[in-house]
C-alpha cells in the first residue's frame, strides 16, 4: 500500500504538503481585463475623480421615490427568494464543517427472537439451544480522518458558495433599486406628457372654436372647421394613449414593491413632474467595477468555489482512512442486559482504496479542471460586459442630454409660433394652413422633448445601475419585516375626490459603510428577520445574520 501510495501521486504528495496538506490548487483571484478610463471621460457631466454615490436616488430629491424604493427593499418577493438561496448556501456551509467531526454517529436498540435450523453444518443438535432471545444496545461511530484535505477543500467551496450568493443577493438588490427608479421616472414622464396633451387640446380647442365662428360668418371655408377638427381629434386620442402607458408603468411598479397595482394606485394618482437630473454624474475609474459590481464579485466567488471541487477530485486518487468503533450491551434476557460482563465493544481502523478505478478518477479530476477554466472565462466575461453596460449608459446619458438642449429650444420656438399664427389667424392675415401644421407641431414637438427628458433621468439610472451602486441600502438600512406597508386601506375602494394619501417617512440610514467595501459583519438583510409569529400560514422561521462576503 505505501509503495502504490508513493507511486501514484508524487507529484501531488509535494503539492499537498506545500498546500497546508491538501490535495489540489490553493485559490489565486485570476486576472480580469480592466479599461483604463472611460470612453466619455473628457465630457464636463462625466466625474471620473469621485466615487459614485451610494444612496444615488437621494440626488433626485424626490420623497416619493425614496420611499417607494424603501418599499421594495422589505416586501419584494424576488429579493426574498435569493435571500433565502443565502440561507441554504449557509446551512450547506455548516453541514460541510460539521464533516470534520465523526460523520457517523448512531445509537440503537433491538430485541430479536432466533432460530437455528438444525440442517446447517457443524451444528450440534444435541446441546444447542434452537430458540433464544437477543437484546442489545449500543453506540456506534465512524470517522473518515480528512488525511488529504478533501473535506477541508469542501469547507472552501462551500464558504466560496455562500460568498457567490451574498453578491447575488446584493445584485438583485441593485437591479431592483433601479428597476424602481426607472420605472417611477417612466410614469412621471408620462405624467408630464398628459399634461402638455391637454393643454394642447385647450389651445386646439381654441382654434376650433375661432375657425367654427368664422366660417357661420362666412369668412371662410367649411375646410378650415375640419383641419381644425382633424388636428383636436388626434390630439385628444393622444391623451387615452398616454393614461394607457402611465397604467402600465404602474402596474409594474407595483409588482416591483411586491404589492397589488390597487394598493399602489392611490399613492400615485396624483400627477407629478420628473425629478431634476444633476448635470454631472459621478463615475470614478473602471477598475472600481471589480469592488463595486456584486456580480462581478459573485463570478469571482465561482471560480474560488470551483478551484477547491479541484482538490476534492483529486482526493479520490488515494485512499480514505477511518476509524470504526461500537460499545454496547447485548444478552439473551432483558434482566441481564445491564450485568457487568454483558458489555461488548469494537474499534477498526482502516483504510479503503478504488486502485482500479484510475482511469474514471483522473477524468474527474479533468473535468473539475475545465469546470475550473469556465469559471474563470465566465468570470472575465461578466467584468467585460460590466464595462460594455456602464459604456452604454454613458453614451445614452451624455447624448440624451445634449438631444434635450436642442429639443427645448424646439419646442420653445413652436410654443411661440403656435401662439403668433393664432393671432394672425384671429385678425384674418393667415389662412389655417399654418395654423394646421404649427398646432401638430408643437404636440410633436413637446412630446418629444418630455419623453427625452424621461430618457436623460433614466439614463442616469442607468448609469448607477452599471457601476453597482445601491446594495448598501441592506447596511443602513434596517429590515422591518415581510408584511405590506401600509400604504393605502385595501377594503374600501380608491379615493376619487383627489384627497393626496400621505407618504410614510422613508428611513435615514444609521452609521454609514466604507464605500469601497463589502458589507459589515453586522449587516442584516431584510430577508433574515423571522417570519411573523401570529401568521396562519407561513411558520416561523429562527433565521441569523447574515454574514459578509468573505466572512468565514
Amino acid at each position: 500500500a505505501t509503495l502504490l501510495l508513493v507511486t501514484s501521486g508524487c507529484g501531488s504528495l509535494k503539492r499537498w504538503k506545500s498546500n497546508g496538506f491538501k490535495l489540489g490548487p490553493d485559490y489565486r483571484r485570476p486576472c480580469a481585463p480592466v479599461a483604463p478610463n472611460w470612453i466619455d471621460h473628457d465630457d464636463p457631466a462625466v466625474v471620473n475623480d469621485a466615487q459614485p454615490e451610494i444612496d444615488w436616488w437621494r440626488a433626485f430629491n424626490d420623497p416619493v421615490l425614496e420611499h417607494l424604493i424603501q418599499t421594495a427593499y422589505q416586501q419584494n418577493l424576488d429579493l426574498r427568494t435569493i435571500g433565502l438561496r443565502v440561507l441554504e448556501a449557509r446551512a450547506q456551509l455548516e453541514i460541510n464543517a460539521l464533516n470534520l467531526l465523526p460523520q457517523s454517529q448512531t445509537f440503537s436498540t433491538r430485541y430479536a427472537r432466533n432460530q437455528i435450523s438444525l440442517e446447517t453444518a457443524n451444528i450440534l443438535p444435541f446441546f444447542i439451544d434452537r430458540f433464544f432471545s437477543d437484546w442489545a444496545g449500543g453506540f456506534d461511530m465512524s470517522w473518515e480522518l480528512d488525511v488529504w484535505g478533501r473535506i477541508r477543500r469542501s469547507i472552501e467551496s462551500a464558504d466560496a458558495s455562500l460568498d457567490a450568493e451574498i453578491e447575488n443577493y446584493d445584485n438583485v438588490l441593485v437591479t431592483l433599486i433601479g428597476d424602481v427608479a426607472a420605472t417611477y421616472l417612466e410614469l412621471r414622464a408620462f405624467d408630464e406628457r398628459i399634461d402638455l396633451a391637454e393643454q394642447n387640446v385647450e389651445i386646439q380647442s381654441g382654434s376650433y372654436r375661432i375657425a367654427a365662428a368664422r366660417e357661420a360668418a362666412g369668412r371662410v371655408s367649411e375646410l378650415d372647421v375640419e383641419q381644425a377638427k382633424s388636428n383636436l381629434g388626434e390630439t385628444k386620442a393622444l391623451v387615452p394613449t398616454l393614461r394607457q402607458g402611465r397604467r402600465l408603468s404602474l402596474n409594474r411598479l407595483a409588482i416591483l414593491l411586491g404589492m397589488t397595482p390597487y394598493q399602489l394606485e392611490p399613492l400615485l394618482r396624483e400627477r407629478g413632474e420628473i425629478p431634476e437630473v444633476a448635470d454631472q454624474v459621478l463615475v470614478g475609474i473602471p477598475a472600481e467595477l471589480l469592488r463595486r459590481r456584486p456580480d462581478v464579485r459573485a463570478a469571482e466567488r465561482q471560480v474560488a468555489a470551483q478551484s477547491a471541487r479541484i482538490g476534492i477530485a483529486e482526493a479520490d486518487l488515494f485512499p480514505q482512512f477511518a476509524i470504526v468503533g461500537q460499545i454496547g450491551l447485548n444478552s439473551e434476557q432483558f434482566s441481564d442486559l445491564f450485568v457487568p460482563f454483558s458489555g461488548t465493544g469494537l474499534i477498526s481502523p482502516g483504510f479503503t482504496w478504488k486502485i482500479l478505478n484510475y482511469g474514471r478518477l483522473l477524468r474527474n479530476i479533468e473535468v473539475a479542471d475545465l469546470q475550473f477554466q469556465q469559471a474563470v472565462v465566465n468570470y472575465q466575461n461578466v467584468v467585460l460586459a460590466a464595462h460594455r453596460e456602464v459604456e452604454d449608459a454613458l453614451v445614452d446619458f451624455v447624448e440624451s442630454r445634449n438631444r434635450v438642449r436642442e429639443l427645448r429650444v424646439s419646442a420653445n420656438a413652436a410654443e411661440k409660433s403656435v401662439e403668433l399664427v393664432n393671432t394672425q389667424y384671429a385678425e384674418g392675415k393667415v389662412d389655417f394652413g399654418r395654423v394646421f401644421v404649427l398646432e401638430a407641431q408643437l404636440v410633436r414637438s413637446q412630446d418629444f422633448l418630455v419623453a427625452s427628458e424621461g430618457d436623460v433621468a433614466t439614463a442616469l439610472v442607468r448609469v448607477y445601475k452599471a457601476l453597482g451602486g445601491g446594495w448598501q441600502l441592506r447596511l443602513n438600512t434596517p429590515y422591518t419585516g415581510c408584511g405590506p406597508v401600509e400604504m393605502a386601506p385595501m377594503t374600501e375602494p380608491p379615493l376619487d375626490d383627489g384627497t393626496p394619501i400621505e407618504l410614510l417617512p422613508p428611513q435615514e440610514p444609521t452609521d454609514a459603510a466604507d464605500n469601497d467595501e463589502q458589507s459589515s459583519a453586522d449587516a442584516i438583510p431584510p430577508v433574515l428577520d423571522p417570519y411573523d409569529e401570529d401568521d396562519p400560514v407561513t411558520p416561523p422561521l429562527d433565521l441569523e445574520r447574515l454574514p459578509a462576503a468573505g466572512e468565514g
